[in-house]
Order: C-alpha cells, then sequence, then structure tokens
C-alpha cells in the first residue's frame, strides 16, 4: 500500500466522521424558548410565556391604565398571529377579592343540616 492510497483513506474516513457529527447535530434541534422576557413601552407591558400543553410560547400584552391584557400565539399551520384570549384584570382582580364563590345548600342561613 502505498502512501498516496493511505493518506486518501484517512481523509475519506475522517469526511465520513465529520458528516456523521454534523447530522447529529442538526438532527434534533432544540427549541429556542424565551421565557421569562419582559418589556415596557409607555402604558404597555410585553411579557413571554409558554404552554406546556403544545410547548408553544404565547405573547401577553397589558395595557395598565385600562387594566386590560391579551395573549397571541403564533400559528405555524397557518404563519399568522391569532389572539387567544382576552382578560380584564380590573374584573379578575374584584373576584378574587370577594373570595370564592360559595355553592348554594338550599338551606336557611347557608348552614347545612
Amino acid at each position: 500500500m502505498d502512501s498516496k492510497n493511505f493518506a486518501i483513506g484517512i481523509l475519506s474516513t475522517t469526511a465520513v466522521i465529520l458528516f456523521v457529527g454534523l447530522m447529529l447535530t442538526h438532527g434534533r434541534p432544540t427549541p429556542a424558548l424565551a421565557g421569562s422576557m419582559t418589556t415596557t413601552s409607555g402604558e404597555y407591558i410585553l411579557t413571554v410565556g409558554t404552554v406546556s400543553i403544545d410547548d408553544e410560547e404565547v405573547v401577553y400584552v397589558i395595557n395598565a391604565p385600562d387594566q386590560k391584557m391579551i395573549a397571541y400565539r403564533f400559528d405555524i399551520g397557518t404563519g399568522k398571529i391569532e389572539v387567544v384570549e382576552g382578560i380584564n384584570l380590573e374584573e379578575m382582580a374584584k373576584s378574587a377579592a370577594a373570595g370564592p364563590a360559595q355553592p348554594s345548600s338550599g338551606t336557611k342561613g347557608g348552614r347545612r343540616p
């Protein structure tokens, strides 16, 4: 075996090893999550959260003076941004301050026999 064929064999083997390594690193991409990022601009607060059901991220936009929050998500299938839900934070704070709703027992004074 001459040195030229030996060098070709070593270079070919090295190329195959590097190619397999490249395929392994790009075959399983890790998602880039932007958790715990928050910014403010004037009267608005923007923050990012993760939904654990589908491993997707949601952008929350809070209008501080109006006490309203809207959640947006990106739909990969359609390539569009969708409104997930809008919440009135003032009403939520009032209902939280009122405490949990008491079930009606149907007895006088709310006491059970």
